[in-house]
């Protein structure tokens, strides 16, 4: 199995964790953070991405603030009061996932 398509499902989760733990982030930089923490074994494209973060703005999870950056603009990403709720949320149902992944896995684990 393509491991892309088990990170691509958490793809909006990790984009919410890193927002609440950088306050705000541009795409580039959100692409380079990951790779970093997982020591290149995740790649996060662009083409992944950017839908991710119009998703997640449209939910009203995210808001954009538009800097000047030299001559150029850049948008920077951040998690609104709603996101940092459903951060919370999205972090707790990735928990109870892995949890119940890790019993499917090896049985013999107990988790108190």
């Amino acid at each position: 199995m393509d491991k892309w398509k088990l990170y691509k499902g958490s793809l909006d989760t990790i984009v919410l964790q890193l927002l609440g733990q950088n306050d705000r982030m541009y795409g580039y930089e959100i692409t380079q953070k990951v790779k970093e923490v997982t020591e290149g074994e995740l790649e996060i494209k662009e083409g992944a991405l950017y839908p991710a973060l119009h998703r997640l703005e449209a939910k009203g999870l995210l808001e954009v603030e538009v800097d000047h950056v030299g001559n150029r603009m850049r948008k920077y990403y951040k998690l609104t009061e709603q996101g940092l709720r459903e951060k919370d949320n999205a972090l707790q149902q990735l928990e109870d996932y892995l949890s119940t992944m890790k019993k499917l896995i090896d049985p013999n684990i107990s988790f108190g």
